[in-house]
């Protein structure tokens, strides 16, 4: 009697076992295979973003609007309306088209939010403080905050509704001095501009808007500085038309990367 070569005997038995295999499959319903899972990927950001911010900010808030922009291709930054913080409180309760509003104090923020027009709770994202600030030859021969004192002497200063100009008022008025100033102006920036053009002999600024200045401008720590601190805080508004992406811009300023472009500018943590 012929006997199947050992080959073909393991042939026969896989073929067979194959067979039962399949055959057993069908029988319970199920699949040789289980699909593979699909990652889920997150959708892209996508709207608009309209920023209010204060005037001191601009520099910071420009690189971080061209960066957040450059990481969401698909959400169109339009470009940030800055002034003095009293100011744009005022336009947005008026109705203005915000999506993000960063105050330079947190009196004119509870503004808005006594308002009810805030989505969620205001974060705060940096500090700021004051330096008076000459033209670079100096020609009122300022070295302390009471020279600003002298009679005769040009000086401006932020209006006192304005953050910076209660600022400038609680530290003169912590010192015991009294100036009188030759204009008081809306936001920072004209303050700023005026010493750097040479109408004015001296104002009081931020620490960020003097290295924002570099040699326009000379500028001198007064006494008492660091006592009168500005807090900064940002919040979404609930007239956005984009909340996701007004939400994201406020956790990219901060977060790592928003801090170390306000510490650059000159900005302080809170």
């Amino acid at each position: 009697m012929n006997r199947p070569a050992p080959r073909a005997r393991l042939v026969a038995a896989a073929v067979a076992m194959a067979l039962a295999a399949a055959l057993a499959g069908c029988a319970s319903g199920g699949s040789a295979s289980s699909p593979t899972p699909t990652a889920s990927i997150a959708p892209a950001l996508k709207g608009s973003l309209t920023v209010y911010a204060a005037a001191s900010l601009k520099l910071a808030f420009d690189e971080l609007a061209t960066e957040f922009e450059a990481q969401h291709p698909d959400v169109d930054v339009k470009p940030a309306v800055y002034d003095g913080s009293s100011v744009l409180a005022t336009q947005i309760i008026a109705g203005a088209p915000a999506d993000v509003f960063a105050s330079a104090d947190e009196k004119n923020m509870q503004k808005v939010v006594d308002a009810g027009l805030v989505d969620g709770t205001p974060k705060d994202f940096a500090t700021n403080t004051l330096r008076i600030v000459t033209p670079p030859s100096n020609p009122g021969g300022i070295k302390t905050l009471a020279d600003l004192a002298k009679p005769g002497l040009k000086v401006v200063v932020c209006a006192p509704e304005v953050p910076c100009g209660a600022a400038s008022a609680t530290l003169l008025s912590n010192a015991k001095i009294s100036v009188t100033p030759v204009s008081q102006e809306q936001n920072v920036t004209a303050v700023l501009t005026k010493v750097e053009s040479g109408e004015a002999d001296a104002g009081l600024v931020y620490v960020t808007d003097v290295q924002a200045a570099g040699d326009a401008v000379a500028s001198i720590k007064p006494d008492g500085a660091d006592a009168v601190v500005n807090t900064y805080p940002i919040v979404a508004l609930k007239s956005s038309t984009s909340p996701e992406v007004a939400t994201a811009f406020i956790a990219f300023v901060v977060g790592d990367r928003g801090q170390a472009v306000l510490k650059a500018a000159g900005f302080e943590a809170p």
